[in-house]
């Protein structure tokens, strides 16, 4: 988006999820990467990309952290900056592992809190940072396929108002030029930034195409969340 001839036709505002799903809830944005449990709360919801955030199983930036196995967990502190990963969390421990938790709002710092019989969803980049910081990662991407059989998307380029054909054909090119040329994508980040191997992460842990398989995902779990 940043490298290509496409950023010159549109404002690119970087945030993390939660943030950017409020901008499209109040419209100060046309189309939002946004996490999925937003659409429901949307007037008009509109996937436009055939790319999205997802998994085929295991996705690394998305679980939840503990320092005791699932069974002594009592209290979950639940990550301000992501809607999907919460809601896609809430679900899992209700319908697979069969737990009901005390639930806990969160603020910045909110991790460090994390131990004993409290547990905490974390995500991306504090995630990938945390998984050798816990003695318990509970993927949520990886449970997610185990419970259901299916890929899960985590967020999608969602609109909420119709957007012409012309320009999403330029803005799917944009994606796939990007994924096309994830070395150099990678290149771009600092190395003091990779707490993980980013090659791993772009090419085994997310999964980007909007396959059936993945639609379906998308449908139990908005079903779910009904």
């Amino acid at each position: 988006m940043e490298q290509g001839p496409f950023k010159d036709k549109i404002d690119l505002i970087k945030s993390y999820p939660a943030q950017i799903a409020q901008n499209l809830l109040e419209d100060t944005i046309d189309i939002g990467l946004v996490p999925v449990a937003i659409m429901p709360l949307l007037t008009n919801p509109q996937i436009v990309s055939k790319y999205v955030i997802g998994a085929e199983g295991e996705v690394a930036s998305v679980a939840l952290f503990s320092q005791v196995p699932m069974e002594q967990i009592e209290k979950v502190y639940l990550d301000y900056q992501s809607r999907t990963s919460v809601a896609l969390a809430k679900v899992l421990l209700t319908q697979y592992w069969k737990k009901e938790v005390e639930y806990m709002p969160t603020t910045e710092g909110y991790m460090d809190q994390i131990g004993g019989n409290t547990a905490g969803i974390i995500i991306g980049d504090r995630a990938l940072a945390s998984l050798d910081r816990f003695e318990h990662v509970f993927d949520l991407g990886l449970a997610w396929k185990l419970h259901t059989g299916l890929p899960f998307v985590f967020a999608a380029w969602v609109a909420n108002k119709p957007i012409p054909s012309d320009f999403m054909e330029a803005f799917d090119l944009a994606n796939s030029y990007g994924l096309t040329h994830l070395e150099e994508v990678i290149a771009l980040i600092p190395a003091s930034a990779q707490v993980y191997d980013l090659h791993k992460y772009y090419t085994e842990n997310i999964s980007y195409e909007l396959t059936t398989e993945k639609k379906m995902g998308l449908e139990r779990f908005l079903e779910a969340l009904k």
